[in-house]
């Protein structure tokens, strides 16, 4: 793979968070290939786009100047990944998936977000 010059060592790689949410992401791809042909334009493209959004807003947020704009890119992955939850309950509640790992996944990359979004805060004094 053909690297960036100088993003070896980008912000965001350094997040243990992001490193997280980038592999939810490929767990999300990998069970949604289980789902039914006929959602491929529907829920499946709509929960891929959201275990994206997470991981690369992350990615924004760390390589962005301001702390406020960190904090706002940071919260944006939160809303995705609260997106994502809701949107992993219905799939399973329909029996199109049953990959009960993900509820776990999505819980753990929550805390990790909360903390990263607590001590932003912290940070900027609000």
């Amino acid at each position: 793979m053909q690297r960036i010059r100088g993003m070896d060592d980008a912000p965001h790689k350094k997040l243990l968070v992001w490193h997280k949410a980038k592999q939810l992401a490929r767990r999300i791809y990998h069970v949604s290939e289980q789902f039914p042909k006929d959602e491929r334009f529907a829920l499946t493209s709509q929960v891929r786009r959201a275990s994206v959004s997470i991981f690369s807003n992350i990615s924004e947020g760390a390589g962005r100047w301001t702390g406020k704009d960190k904090l706002h890119f940071y919260t944006m992955a939160r809303g995705s990944l609260t997106e994502l939850e809701s949107q992993m309950d219905l799939t399973m509640s329909m029996g199109f998936h049953s990959d009960k790992k993900i509820a776990d996944e999505i819980a753990e990359v929550g805390r990790m977000l909360n903390g990263l979004i607590s001590s932003r805060r912290m940070k900027e004094g609000f």
